[in-house]
């Protein structure tokens, strides 16, 4: 993997290399169709999810949480597209560094802010079911307001990196890849260049598995062990329907994001160029696509997990279908009242046009009448 190139030239010498991509797979079409469906699918629903919670449910702390959730999944859905582009252009990537550094964001960006927001929600269930009076006297929107934009910050921070070292790297085969080039930001002082890359892709792989995974999905796991710690001790078997779908959406969250995370160690812990390695860089894409899947499957586990919020989408949609009928028929009425409007004013024209002949030869014949008459007399 090219991720550490010589400074200065060598990101310049195969600049002026056309790569023409080899004829898609069957599997590769397959996937390059299914992605592009899943990525109109996404962004669909996920605009719903936020129309729905953002104008038709009554707000409240659930309903904030959600609101963030989808907003992330949003940014991800959004991002799709040009990763179904990436796969269909035989994995080269033709939109340019700037871009390149903008989609890798927006991915990375919805990765932190999901686990960070999924740990969040967790503490916030465990706070109501074991500190329930301190739930009661400190517990609001206004503070849950504060703590997701404070994950939205710390998320961003934890992004910069990743965009600071992407690039698109060509490779002799006239091949660009979308990938890291750790050959930047030099230090001043001597230096051992693959010694720094190395550091730096170890340092990245760490970050992202630490505060985008493990320790998230430890804070999940333990919030909701002391959750039904408490709710057996209480005796208290009371399914509640917030705790069914957050645990709905975590499962989801590993089962989408393991196998990313999964290759990504793999790829940095094995020798260069062993089998290990290139299976690792081979499937690491397919594992992108299964992570960017998480983002697609949250709006569905929302509605199948609230009834109430499934009847705002089924309203709102039927609302705005009477929206735009009501539009129509409107507009229809409108022109069928102005054509008939147009035809009476042209048919009373035409009456009134022929009227006066009409009038012109009755004022004759009284005036000859009046002239026969004062004659005879």
């Amino acid at each position: 993997m090219a991720s550490c190139p010589s400074p200065n030239s060598s990101m310049n010498v195969f600049r002026n290399q056309t790569y023409q991509p080899e004829p898609l797979s069957a599997g590769s079409l397959f996937t390059i169709s299914f992605l592009g469906i899943v990525s109109i699918i996404g962004v669909a629903e996920n605009v719903l999810i936020l129309g729905v919670i953002g104008f038709r449910v009554r707000r409240s702390i659930i309903s904030l949480w959600i609101l963030n959730l989808a907003s992330s999944d949003l940014l991800a859905t959004c991002t799709l597209p040009f990763f179904t582009l990436y796969i269909a252009r035989g994995y080269t990537w033709i939109l340019g560094s700037t871009f390149c550094r903008i989609y890798s964001s927006m991915f990375f960006l919805n990765m932190f802010v999901s686990a960070f927001l999924l740990a969040a929600i967790s503490l916030d269930r465990c706070l109501v079911v074991v500190k329930p009076v301190l739930a009661q006297n400190y517990r609001s929107m206004e503070l849950v307001g504060r703590v997701c934009g404070v994950i939205w910050v710390c998320a961003v921070i934890c992004t910069i990196p990743f965009h600071l070292f992407r690039e698109a790297i060509p490779l002799p085969s006239g091949k660009v890849l979308c990938y890291y080039n750790y050959a930047q930001f030099l230090p001043s002082e001597p230096f051992d260049l693959k010694a720094l890359c190395r550091q730096r892709k170890d340092g990245l792989v760490i970050m992202k598995f630490l505060f985008a995974f493990l320790i998230p999905l430890l804070i999940i796991i333990l919030s909701y062990v002391a959750v039904n710690y408490n709710l057996a001790r209480r005796g208290s078997r009371r399914p509640f329907r917030f705790v069914r779908l957050v645990v709905a959406v975590v499962v989801t969250f590993v089962l989408c994001w393991s196998p990313y995370h999964i290759f990504i160690l793999m790829e940095m812990m094995s020798p260069k160029g062993s089998p290990a390695q290139k299976f690792a860089t081979k499937f690491l894409p397919i594992a992108t696509g299964i992570g960017f899947l998480n983002s697609v499957i949250n709006p569905i586990l929302y509605v199948f997990s609230c009834p109430d919020l499934c009847r705002k989408i089924r309203h709102s949609l039927g609302a705005v279908m009477e929206s735009v009928l009501a539009e129509d028929l409107g507009e229809l009425t409108r022109r069928r009242s102005t054509a008939r409007s147009t035809v009476s004013a042209s048919e009373f024209v035409m009456r009134k046009k022929s009227s006066i002949p009409a009038l012109t030869r009755l004022k004759s014949e009284d005036s000859e009448q009046v002239e026969s008459l004062s004659n005879s007399h």
